[in-house]
C-alpha cells in the first residue's frame, strides 16, 4: 500500500488554505518527502505526522516555494533526536546547495545526511525503485517516478487444497521467490501456485512547461500528481514555464494514467480551484484538485 499526504499544494505564494509545496509518500518503512516548502514542518504537526520518521527527501528544483522549509525542518529533526541518516536527492546543484544551507544557518545541532545529484534510475531496493527525469523550468528541475516492484503472491485457494501441515509452512516463502519446494517428497512448483501482483506507480511532475519527459514520467501511472498553475492561459504558462489545467489533462490522457491530481495551485484560484478541475475533467475525467492534508492510498 502506498499512502500519499498533501502537506502543501500552493504555487509561488501561499494562501490561507494552501501551504507551499510538499507531499509525503509512505510505503512500508519508507517516509519520502517530495519538496519542502516554507512551513512544511508545521504542516507535519497539523497532519499529526512525525517528521522524525522521514527517510528520504526528493527535491524537484531549488526555487524558494519548494525548498525554504528545509532549514527549519533540519533544525526540528536535530532537536527532536533524529537518529537516522537522511538521504536527500535532487537535480544538479543539490549537493552544493545543501552544503551551503548548513553553512548559512549554522545549526546548533546537526543531523546526518547523504546528498546526491541524480538523473535516471537512481534508487533500487527489493521493493521499489525511483527514477528522475529532467523537466523544463529554467533552472535544473527533476520530475520523479516511484515504482513498486511486481511481486509473486501465493494463490490461497490453491494453497488450501494442498493441506500443508503447519510445520512445513516456513518453506512457502520460497515460492514467492520463484523457487520450487519439496514437501513430503512431493514437488510444489512456484509457477503452479503463485500469481503476479501488478506493480504500482506514482509520478510527481511539478514546475515545468509541457515537454516529452512529463509524458514519460506519467506513462501508465496509477497516480500522476502534476502541477496545474494556470487555467487555459498558454501564453502565460509558456512565459513562466508552467502548465495549464488543459495541458496537464492532455499529458494524463496521452500517458494513460489511472488517476490525476492537480497541485501547485496559483493564489489567483484560491476560491475557485474547481475551475481548474472542470477544465481538466473535460479532457481527463478522473481528475481531482489537491487540498492541503488530503490523503489517499493506492
Amino acid at each position: 500500500m502506498i499512502n500519499i499526504t498533501f502537506l502543501g499544494t500552493s504555487s509561488t505564494v501561499p494562501t490561507v488554505e494552501r501551504n507551499h509545496s510538499a507531499i509525503l509518500l509512505k510505503y512500508k518503512e519508507e517516509n519520502i518527502l517530495v519538496d519542502c516548502g516554507e512551513g512544511t514542518q508545521r504542516q507535519f504537526r497539523k497532519a499529526k505526522l512525525n517528521p522524525c520518521k522521514l527517510t528520504k527527501i526528493l527535491i524537484t528544483h531549488w526555487h524558494g516555494d519548494h525548498v525554504l522549509g528545509l532549514p527549519g525542518l533540519f533544525q526540528t529533526l536535530a532537536f527532536n533526536g533524529y537518529d537516522k541518516t537522511l538521504e536527500i536527492y535532487g537535480p544538479k546543484g543539490t549537493k552544493k546547495f545543501i552544503k551551503e544551507l548548513f553553512e548559512v544557518f549554522v545549526p546548533k545541532k546537526k543531523i546526518k545526511t547523504k546528498v546526491y545529484d541524480v538523473q535516471g534510475k537512481f534508487l533500487k531496493t527489493k521493493d521499489f525503485q525511483i527514477t528522475a527525469m529532467p523537466l523544463q523550468h529554467g533552472s535544473p528541475t527533476n520530475g520523479y517516478m516511484f515504482e513498486e516492484k511486481s511481486k509473486l503472491r501465493i494463490d490461497k485457494t490453491k494453497l488450501k487444497k494442498l493441506k500443508i501441515a503447519p510445520k512445513d509452512r516456513s518453506k512457502l516463502s520460497q515460492l514467492t521467490k520463484g523457487k520450487d519446494i519439496k514437501i513430503n517428497g512431493k514437488t510444489i512448483k512456484s509457477k503452479n501456485i503463485t500469481y503476479g501482483q501488478p506493480s504500482k506507480k506514482v509520478s510527481f511532475i511539478f514546475d515545468t512547461k509541457k515537454c516529452v519527459n512529463a509524458e514519460k514520467l506519467a506513462k501508465d501511472s496509477d497516480l500522476a500528481i502534476i502541477e496545474s498553475t494556470l487555467d487555459n492561459n498558454e501564453k502565460l504558462a509558456k512565459e513562466y514555464k508552467h502548465l495549464t489545467a488543459i495541458q496537464t489533462a492532455q499529458i494524463a490522457k496521452k500517458a494513460k494514467v489511472k488517476k490525476l491530481i492537480l497541485t501547485h495551485i496559483s493564489q489567483r484560484y484560491e476560491y475557485r480551484a474547481n475551475v481548474l478541475e472542470k477544465m481538466a475533467k473535460k479532457i481527463f475525467p478522473n481528475t481531482k484538485v489537491a487540498k492541503d492534508f488530503m490523503s489517499l492510498e493506492i
